[in-house]
């Protein structure tokens, strides 16, 4: 196949590809009898979506799309124990994750507890002090003065922690790698658990506590019981799909695409505060979800205060909302200058190393709040499987970010099971690990080793993906109204990515420290805003501040933009290349 307009390296060093001549045709044909934008018609193609299916794509309803509750194991004690619970006005006390999904799952069954007239107790454990997950101490100390304990977005390798809970009934809903055996707990609820077929694996924890309230509304339904409204929990789950990076497949795009729809009509008060801090005046996308709200809620977990997220998203006052919702933004500041620390160190140590399958990076003193994120960044900047860990004390503990088509979380699993770490485990995409700081060398050569096979498998690499050729005068909010249908994108999803052709460069300028403006057009065309997040710190920004007059192949994604209350159509830029 050749290069996509001839562009073989780009200003970033990658080759363009286009869609192959099979897409291509068949997303014609699609678009000829779906009577569809072809660029919509090529969306749907990619998905394997017909012209038969496109009506129902393209309108995701829940109620087609939720699967079964019980096609999960234990599933039924779960939700049984829970509806009892709370009919019986016992003591419940909810221990989470202190990320998004962690907190979104947790305001969940707040929320479904509330609307029963019934409080719970949040429980979230600090980050440096207590690590990642349930521990003994907390859970024992729990145990005395509750009588069901349940467990959000972790616990499924926990095995000791949980024992410490006994005699108290324990549930955990997660969604993380599964080990040999369960925990000792009365109902472990996770489609990842190793005995599970793995067809609902691309849920997150809020997805699975959504599917747990929704079997434990039938039984309180079956037992003559008011149930609470579910619909009006679906912000949550979509806000935790995003942040978590879940795949928008399945049901996951009926979450995602019916929870911004309720999150639009402003009624969740934690949810407002931080929409408005983070200047959101438009309707909320996934955009939005991922890099602007999610960031400020994992801000309390990573440098802060651990419960300030899930208190944010479980408030109902909305004073008290505003006051989360800025202190939060304000640790998101003091986190970004941190990462920001952080991230240079690790990205000259990972370049000093020119490791080929996996980039890592440890460092003294390195805040455990933000080596996730840092990761996430090394990621971006490699596109190798990356990891980052912060020592203290002679221990590392270190969280791990991969690439598509790659299993992190298994790899480090085997990992922790072969003794190169103490602990370790996460899902396919994110990992964490606690490693003795001698054993880090020997830890990451075999996480490299492991991981060699699906790194030889994966193809793309240094490459951009182009979706197809579009001119600024059809980049039209009529379009971007029917791509909006077509998604959400996201993980597994990715929104379309268009090549402009020998576009004539109007303007450049910097925008802020880091990133980049332009105006460009094609000869009878309107005038096409692009923007460029972060270029001004690698080649793409300087390359073009000084294009002005000049043609370049252009290639990013639409997105719609809100300024002085008129809605427009930008690019957000990923790539270019000289045209002449």
């Amino acid at each position: 196949m050749t290069a996509f307009l001839s562009v073989e390296s780009s200003l970033t060093g990658r080759l363009w590809r286009g869609p192959d001549a099979t897409l291509e045709r068949t997303a014609e044909a699609l678009a000829q009898d779906s009577r569809l934008p072809l660029p919509v018609a090529r969306v749907l193609a990619a998905r394997g979506v017909s012209a038969q299916e496109a009506p129902g794509y393209l309108d995701p309803k829940l109620r087609d799309l939720l699967p079964d509750p019980l096609s999960l194991r234990d599933m039924a004690k779960a939700a049984a124990r829970i509806a009892k619970a709370a009919l019986g006005r016992q003591r419940i006390a909810i221990f989470a994750d202190y990320d998004v999904d962690g907190g979104a799952s947790a305001a969940l069954l707040i929320d479904w507890l509330r609307q029963q007239g019934h409080e719970a107790t949040l429980y979230i454990p600090d980050r440096i002090d207590e690590g990642y997950g349930p521990n003994a101490p907390a859970m024992a100390a729990l145990a005395e003065g509750h009588d069901l304990i349940i467990c959000v977005d972790c616990g499924t390798l926990s095995h000791e922690a949980l024992a410490a809970a006994a005699p108290r009934d324990v549930i955990v809903l997660d969604h993380h790698q599964g080990g040999e055996t369960l925990p000792p707990a009365l109902a472990v609820v996770n489609p990842n658990r190793a005995d599970e077929d793995g067809s609902l694996g691309h849920l997150c924890a809020a997805g699975v506590v959504f599917l747990t309230l929704v079997q434990a509304n039938r039984t309180l339904r079956e037992g003559g019981h008011s149930q609470p409204d579910l619909i009006g929990l679906l912000d949550l789950v979509a806000l935790a799909t995003v942040a978590d990076v879940a795949p928008l497949i399945g049901v996951n795009r009926a979450f995602v695409r019916q929870g911004l729809t309720i999150m639009a009509r402003r009624e969740r008060p934690g949810l407002v505060a931080l929409s408005d801090v983070a200047r959101l005046d438009s309707a909320p996308n996934a955009f939005h979800l991922g890099f602007l709200l999610g960031p400020r809620i994992n801000a309390g977990g990573r440098v802060g205060r651990a419960d300030l997220g899930a208190q944010c998203l479980s408030c109902t006052d909305a004073a008290r909302a505003a006051k989360y919702a800025a202190e939060l933004d304000e640790l998101n500041r003091d986190r970004r200058a941190i990462e920001a620390a952080v991230r240079e160190e690790a990205l000259a140590q990972v370049e000093a190393r020119g490791a080929p399958l996996l980039a890592w990076a440890a460092g003294d003193g390195w805040h455990p709040g933000v080596v996730g994120i840092v990761a996430a960044r090394v990621k971006e900047a490699t596109g190798l499987p990356a990891v980052v860990i912060g020592i203290e004390g002679g221990i590392g503990k270190g969280s791990a970010r991969s690439v598509p088509g790659v299993d992190l979380g298994r790899a480090v699993q085997r990992l922790a099971a072969e003794g190169l770490l103490l602990k370790g485990g996460g899902h396919a995409m994110a990992a964490g690990l606690t490693v003795e700081a001698a054993k880090i060398p020997a830890a990451m050569a075999r996480l490299a080793e492991l991981l060699a096979r699906e790194m030889a498998a994966r193809s793309g690499a240094g490459e951009l993906r182009i979706s197809g050729l579009l001119d600024p005068a059809g980049a039209t909010i009529e379009l971007m109204q029917m791509l909006e249908r077509a998604g959400p994108f996201g993980q597994a999803a990715p929104a379309p990515r268009f090549a402009f052709a020998g576009q004539l460069i109007d303007s450049a300028g910097a925008m802020g420290d880091s990133h980049l403006r332009l105006r460009f057009r094609s000869p009878g065309s309107p005038v096409l805003e692009a923007v460029a997040w972060g270029a001004m710190s690698g080649p793409l920004g300087p390359a073009l501040l000084g294009a002005k007059g000049r043609r370049f192949h252009l290639a990013g994604k639409l997105e719609l933009s809100q300024w002085g209350g008129r809605e427009r159509v930008r690019l957000r830029l990923d790539d270019a290349a000289p045209a002449e």
